[in-house]
């Protein structure tokens, strides 16, 4: 069996038990028959190795640290004995669920609510760029479920009469490496402070990081190690490969690929948001059906693209690491690292979108002279080399001239919507001006406007 279940007490020595042997359905793992039906209607037959693992273990009241690929099931591993726990104990504020980016979060509330439909299972989503009126609504119809970004999280608890998680029961921190990472730790260290110390710990991740190790110590009882794997890895059923390119034909590279790929669902890496609609409307110019979705978007217009995408009403998705952490998205044929991660571990969720759920999948990276180094660091950490695949510089060469006049109208939309953006800001912020200012002032400011004209 893979997974490896470790009794964690009180941060001395791992305690080893004997694994137990694999449940084949959710009845076998203690699932109560209301959820049974619940994951039957999801579409989940059995349970993956990572629920098999930490379900048994949740259901006896234990804290629980899981650590599996991406893909491999979490969000039920810790979705299911929160609200088989909250069938037996209805209250509002019942579990809070922390990520660390908005879809993931969102992503996850949707599992709550699907799992929990038949049961009225209320869930409220804190993230944001959302309107902050419509989630103080939300919190006023007092749900069971809470799952939030920490900052937005926060500032709730601060500052929205009535909502407090005083007597929260379950704490879950999923993609735990990252919320642990700098500009989260302010937020999550105010959060800890107020939630009871009787509760329920779930940490959550692909990867166990030092940070997630402390963290252990800090604030769970007693855990239980749920590890899927040990190391750094990625899923069997994914195919990986590479392409050593010159910098200056990585576009030439990227479009062969995707000729070769007609009407897969791609998502694209790239590493940074300006790249992304930049490469999102070169693509279309050459009759691709591409979006492109960042940090940079507001939240409707990423939900958007995402949804559009989901509907595979656009085939392929241009992003950045944003989109790298914990989404579901169903049917991603192919991911393709057009920029080469700095970080190595962003590689493993940047792939681990596709290939999800024991399903087969593609990861193609193009690696320029600049990239090498990074590269060869990600093959360290897997453990493995990726094989690399040859190209005709002929067929490559063929589609340059085409791309290279795509690529410069794109540039030159993007320079005509940066000025249109420039212009509507100064218009707003001279109507600004003329609201905040009296009356004379602002005949005299049209005045001087009007003599400036003549």
């Amino acid at each position: 069996m893979a997974v490896v279940d470790k009794a964690v007490a009180g941060g001395g020595e791992a305690q080893q038990p004997e694994p137990a042997a694999e449940a084949s359905t959710f009845a076998e793992l203690g699932v109560c028959r209301e959820l049974v039906e619940a994951c039957d209607a999801m579409g989940w037959k059995q349970p993956t190795k990572i629920q098999a693992g930490a379900i048994p273990h949740a259901l006896q009241g234990r804290d629980v640290i899981g650590l599996g690929q991406t893909g491999s099931g979490k969000t039920g591993a810790f979705a299911l004995p929160i609200i088989q726990a909250l069938l037996e104990h209805r209250q509002p504020f019942f579990a809070c669920i922390m990520s660390p980016t908005r879809e993931l979060a969102i992503q996850i509330a949707e599992q709550f609510e699907a799992l929990g439909s038949a049961i009225g299972l209320v869930c409220s989503v804190l993230v944001g760029g959302v309107d902050r009126m419509q989630q103080v609504l939300s919190i006023a119809k007092r749900p069971h479920i809470v799952v939030g970004t920490p900052g937005r999280l926060l500032d709730h608890l601060k500052d929205t009469k009535g909502f407090s998680l005083t007597k929260v029961k379950y704490l879950v921190l999923d993609e735990a490496d990252k919320l642990l990472n700098l500009e989260f730790k302010e937020s999550l260290d105010d959060i800890l402070k107020v939630i009871p110390k009787e509760r329920r710990t779930y940490l959550f991740s692909a990867t166990m990081t030092k940070k997630v190790s402390k963290l252990q110590r800090a604030c769970l009882r007693n855990p239980v190690k749920v590890e899927v794997s040990s190391k750094y890895s990625t899923v069997d059923t994914l195919k990986q490969e590479w392409y050593f390119v010159p910098a200056d034909y990585k576009d030439c590279y990227l479009v062969h690929v995707l000729n070769e790929l007609p009407g897969s669902m791609i998502m694209i890496f790239v590493r940074t948001c300006e790249s992304t609609r930049l490469l999102a409307l070169t693509l279309r110019n050459l009759g691709f059906k591409a979006l492109s979705i960042s940090g940079q978007m507001s939240q409707d217009k990423r939900l958007g693209a995402l949804n559009k995408f989901k509907a595979k009403d656009f085939n392929i998705l241009i992003c950045t690491d944003v989109a790298s952490r914990g989404l579901d998205i169903q049917g991603v044929d192919v991911v393709m690292n057009y920029d080469i991660p700095m970080n190595s571990k962003d590689y493993v969720h940047r792939v681990g979108r596709t290939a999800r759920a024991g399903q087969s999948g593609y990861a193609v990276s193009f690696v320029n002279q600049y990239e090498a180094e990074w590269f060869k660091l990600i093959e360290q950490l897997l453990g493995r080399e990726i094989p690399d695949r040859k190209v005709d510089m002929d067929e490559i060469l063929i589609l340059r001239e085409h791309i290279s006049d795509s690529k410069r109208i794109a540039l030159t939309k993007l320079r005509e919507d940066g000025g249109h953006k420039k212009r509507r800001k100064a218009a707003e912020d001279d109507d600004d001006e003329e609201e905040e200012a009296p009356r004379g002032h602002r005949q005299k400011s049209r005045s001087f406007k009007k003599s400036s004209r003549r």
